[in-house]
């Protein structure tokens, strides 16, 4: 790799700044992700072997990672608020030319967030009742375990709409995040979901204050050096929001009753609920891009070599 004169590596880190607009294993990754070294830390499920991204030459197309993560937050649906624990997103990312982008997910989703408890369980979540069926659930709870509920969004599909700046300002959407909520009770069965696969919550978040700025230049292991081949930038600090999606009903819910729990789960809750009545908070969000800092002298091989330097840094 030849060394580039400060004034070529801030061209590109420029560029870096204004491809980045996005809250991130395949090979030696787990579906929990791998753990990195240095910089490359956060990347921990970066698609960096996926086939668009491997192809990337670093001049049409260029390869890069993005993750934003949350250490909690708070959705709303309907009538009901839940507060969040952590969230990761991570992607891949192929800019093109032409200013246009596409998104990779990781083969375990987009998205990755802890279970969150449902306030008031089953309890609130669909009691009281006057259909005999569902009272007769509600008098059988009668321990914390059989109230309990877990809810936990989940991906259906790579995130698009996808912003090449908005992750540096404010009040932008960023990328569109196509979701589902899996609610998890003995009396719900396995498959309770708020959203589907063909009919998701579609989240589109945005920076609610300016995020802090940061740099680093960095080697293919990870390792910090002023000459490195690869950059990473760095948002961090800021709040980011949603308040434009809409919520459908829930469905799948219950053992075999017929769509009755699905109906009080609706009814108490207040869905389907339209775009406007429901919103979604993430504390203090650091998001980081990391991508090659001069990707047109690995021309063709970009993305060979980023994938080469994120498994090069894989503990």
């Amino acid at each position: 790799m030849n060394r580039l004169t400060l004034g070529a590596r801030l061209a590109t880190v420029t560029a870096l700044g204004t491809a980045l607009g996005a809250f991130a294993s395949v090979g030696t990754a787990t579906a929990a992700g791998a753990q990195l070294n240095g910089e490359w830390a956060p990347f921990t499920r970066c698609p960096v072997d996926a086939p668009d991204m491997l192809a990337a030459d670093g001049v049409a197309r260029t390869p890069q990672c993005v993750v934003s993560s949350s250490p909690s937050g708070s959705i709303k649906l309907g009538n009901t608020t839940v507060v969040t624990g952590k969230t990761n997103l991570q992607m891949g990312i192929v800019q093109n030319s032409d200013g246009t982008a596409k998104v990779i997910a990781p083969a375990d989703g987009a998205l990755v967030a802890d279970p969150a408890t449902v306030p008031g369980g089953l309890l609130g979540l669909m009691c009281p009742s006057n259909v005999p069926a569902i009272s007769a659930i509600c008098r059988a709870i009668t321990d914390s375990s059989l109230n309990k509920i877990t809810a936990t969004v989940q991906s259906v599909g790579a995130p698009y709409d996808f912003n090449q700046s908005a992750g540096a300002v404010t009040d932008v959407q960023i990328v569109a995040i196509p979701v589902r909520i899996h609610l998890e009770n003995p009396f719900l069965g396995s498959n309770c979901y708020i959203g589907t696969k063909s009919n998701p919550i579609t989240l589109r978040p945005k920076n609610l204050d300016y995020p802090e700025f940061g740099l680093s230049f960095f080697n293919g292991d990870g390792t910090v050096a002023d000459d490195g081949e690869l950059s990473r930038l760095a948002l961090t600090g800021a709040p980011q929001g949603d308040a434009t999606f809409a919520v459908p009903g829930a469905s799948g819910c219950g053992l075999g009753l017929l769509g009755l729990v699905d109906a009080a789960v609706n009814l108490k809750t207040g869905l389907p609920s339209a775009a406007g009545k429901n919103s979604l908070t993430l504390n203090n969000a650091s998001t980081y891009l990391a991508g090659l800092t001069a990707p047109g002298t690995a021309a063709p091989d970009a993305g060979k070599v980023l994938a080469r330097d994120w498994h090069s840094a894989v503990r």
